[in-house]
């Protein structure tokens, strides 16, 4: 289900500090994040969206996210633009 959300978002911010970045400013929905990622790297994102009230999602891989997001190489983190 959260693939196909990322796969279908019409914008998106990959990247643990993309995702901040956006979700500081106010521009993400939801905030996608991968549980094969380094806890120490999507701390901050996740900190950042319990802050601003905003979902966190959660999948099992950074592959099959950053494939998800149209990008050759895994992501830890992904914010789905409004």
């Amino acid at each position: 289900m959260s693939y196909e959300k990322v796969y279908q978002a019409r914008k998106l911010m990959i990247g643990t500090k993309q995702a901040v970045r956006a979700l500081e400013e106010g521009t993400a929905d939801e905030l996608v994040i991968a549980e094969d990622a380094d806890p120490k790297l999507t701390e901050a994102a996740v900190e950042a969206a319990g802050r601003h009230g905003i979902p966190v999602l959660r999948v099992d891989s950074m592959k099959k996210l950053g494939k998800a997001s149209g990008i050759k190489v895994g992501t830890s983190a992904v914010a789905i633009i409004r």
